[in-house]
Order: C-alpha cells, then sequence, then structure tokens
C-alpha cells in the first residue's frame, strides 16, 4: 500500500540516489534538507518562502518525490520544481501532483504552475487530462556566448542602479504592461510580488536585482534580475517599457559586469517568455546572434481564471522553466 508523507532526514540516503544523476548534491543537502523546514512546514502559507517536499511510499521504497516551492505570493501561486518517479510509473506521479494540489488549495493558495521540458509530452498529457492543468504559453532558455567588453559602453551603464523595494510599484506596471493582454489574468503581478522578502538569506538561491533610469527623463526604464543557485551558472530574466528602453545588448554586457565581480568563470543565460509582447523579437534576436537554445518548456497552470484568446491568429505555445531552480522531471531508470 503506497502513501504520500512529508521528505524526513531519514530519507536523505534514499533521496540522494534518486537525485544522483541530476549532479545535484547541493540540491539535496540546501533545498530538500534544510534544517528549517520542519519549521517552515508549521508556518501559514502567506509566510512560507522555502521549498516543501513529499514522497510517495510502498513500504520502505521511495517510488517518487515532489517539491513545491512559493512563488512571489505564495496565497497567490505555488509552483511545482521538482518531480521524480519510476519510468512508466505515471499513476504514482498523477498521485503526488494531486496530492500537493489539493493540500496547497486547502491551505489558500489560488493557483500551482508547472514547467515541462518539452520532450516529456506523455508528462505534459498527465498534467492536463488528469489533473487538471492548462497549457498556457512558454518559455526559452538561450546560453549566451561571450563577447569581448566594450569600453565605451561603460558610459551608458552608470543609468543602472540597484533595485529598492520602493521601486516595486512601478516595475509591476512594467511587468503587467508587457504581457499579451489575454495572459494578464493568469500572470499579472502586483508590487510586494518584486519586493525583496524578510528571509532573503534563507533561500535556496541568490539574486540581485536593478533597474535601469532613463538618461534624461530619468524614469525606470527596465528591470533585471540575475539568480543563481550555485555560483556557476546565472539566469537573466529582464522586463523593459515599450520605449526609452535600453537595447538587449547593454543589459546583457551590464548583467555579464555584476557576475564577474563574484565569479570569474560562469556560464550566463537569459530567459525569454513567449507570453510578453517583447518575447518573439528577443528570440529573433538571439536567434540571429546564433545563441543556442537549451531549455524550451511549456508552461502549464491550474488556476481557475481562463485566458481571454483572441479569434485572430491564434497560434499554438510551447514553453521552458526557469534554469536556477525549476522543474526537473526524470524518469529514474531510464537515466
Amino acid at each position: 500500500m503506497t502513501k504520500i508523507r512529508k521528505l524526513y532526514y531519514f530519507d536523505k540516503k534514499n533521496a540522494a540516489e534518486m537525485v544522483s544523476f541530476l549532479d545535484k548534491t547541493d540540491y539535496v543537502s540546501r533545498i530538500m534538507f534544510n534544517p528549517l523546514l520542519p519549521l517552515h512546514h508549521l508556518l501559514p502559507l502567506k509566510l512560507k518562502f522555502l521549498p516543501e517536499s513529499y514522497v510517495l511510499k510502498d513500504k520502505k521504497e521511495i517510488k517518487g518525490l515532489i517539491t513545491i516551492a512559493p512563488t512571489g505570493c505564495p496565497l497567490k501561486q505555488m509552483e511545482i520544481q521538482k518531480l521524480l518517479f519510476e519510468e512508466n510509473c505515471y499513476e504514482d506521479a498523477g498521485e503526488l501532483i494531486q496530492y500537493v494540489v489539493s493540500k496547497y488549495k486547502a491551505l489558500g493558495t489560488a493557483s500551482v504552475i508547472v514547467r515541462i521540458d518539452d520532450y516529456f509530452p506523455e508528462l505534459v498529457k498527465l498534467f492536463i487530462s488528469k489533473c487538471s492543468f492548462s497549457q498556457i504559453s512558454y518559455e526559452r532558455l538561450w546560453k549566451i556566448n561571450e563577447e569581448k567588453d566594450d569600453d565605451n559602453i561603460n558610459n551608458k551603464m552608470k543609468n543602472f542602479r540597484v533595485f529598492r523595494n520602493s521601486d516595486a510599484p512601478i516595475i509591476s506596471n512594467i511587468y503587467n504592461e508587457q504581457l499579451l493582454p489575454h495572459f494578464r489574468t493568469l500572470l499579472n503581478k502586483d508590487a510586494k510580488e518584486f519586493k525583496d522578502v524578510i528571509f532573503k538569506g534563507l533561500s535556496y538561491f541568490t539574486e540581485y536585482k536593478y533597474v535601469y533610469r532613463d538618461k534624461y527623463s530619468k524614469n525606470i526604464t527596465a528591470y533585471l534580475s540575475v539568480k543563481t543557485s550555485d555560483n556557476k551558472n546565472f539566469v537573466l530574466d529582464f522586463t523593459q517599457t515599450g520605449w526609452e528602453q535600453p537595447d538587449t545588448d547593454l543589459i546583457i554586457r551590464f548583467a555579464r559586469n555584476v557576475i564577474k565581480k563574484r565569479n570569474k568563470n560562469y556560464n550566463l543565460f537569459v530567459v525569454t517568455k513567449k507570453y510578453t509582447q517583447s518575447g518573439e523579437q528577443y528570440e529573433t534576436e538571439f536567434r540571429e546572434r546564433k545563441y543556442e537554445c537549451v531549455q524550451n518548456h511549456i508552461v502549464l497552470t491550474n488556476s481557475s481564471a481562463r485566458i481571454i484568446k483572441n479569434p485572430e491568429g491564434e497560434k499554438k505555445f510551447i514553453g521552458l522553466n526557469q534554469f536556477y531552480g525549476g522543474i526537473s522531471i526524470m524518469n529514474r531508470n531510464r537515466l
């Protein structure tokens, strides 16, 4: 008989074996077995800030594992970040998914989001047909080629400054305006989702946030976030207004400067989002620069809100996940 329960410390050996093929030892020690987790499970949903994991056990054997984490606003949305199960055991995966969705919906979250590699069509089908998720769009992750530094561009970098919590309302407006109209109900963010939380230093990833101010108007026209969970691979995510915006090259060069102050040997990736107005523009630009698309994830949600589609020119979307701590849905025996 199988049962689902929290991941306990004495599961560490079995859990480490399950994720060994991921080459993510930090994931086991820092995320799955953070010493704060026993107390974290007791916190009300609105105060949660760490991922929480659950296992599906058949007698003494772990058959599957799932990790769910709060986004900027846990009451609004939670995200399934890890899902591991034995090859072809989709019923086990379905049990885990339905368990965490039911549990956190009961606690008060409005929706659960998940990002799945597009080479797992059976898993996408499971989420949609059995777990009542809907496909929204997709995200892509591009590996940025190393480029020579340009000394002439340094003066423009003076317009960047560190993000402040007081900037959050402005950034929220910029982000929401960039969403395609029929996705705003599902994916809009309010100001508090951009603010730094009290327990930021206890998070499993590190994030550096900056804004760009126009030289003449002094208005904020761009926001960028650089995240890493291992101080080796860094992910750049940026949002710009539709006017007075810095070019993409300037933002990437600034991100490189931020990273180089902390690590000389690194990999830089940039996220593009199909559900934003500039998504296709960035993808075209990156293809022309011959950047490599290393991840392509379908974005799914079980939100009760509906996507209001434009009847003209509808397109079929596929999608990607965040590299720094996103979903890693694997069939254990296959690897």
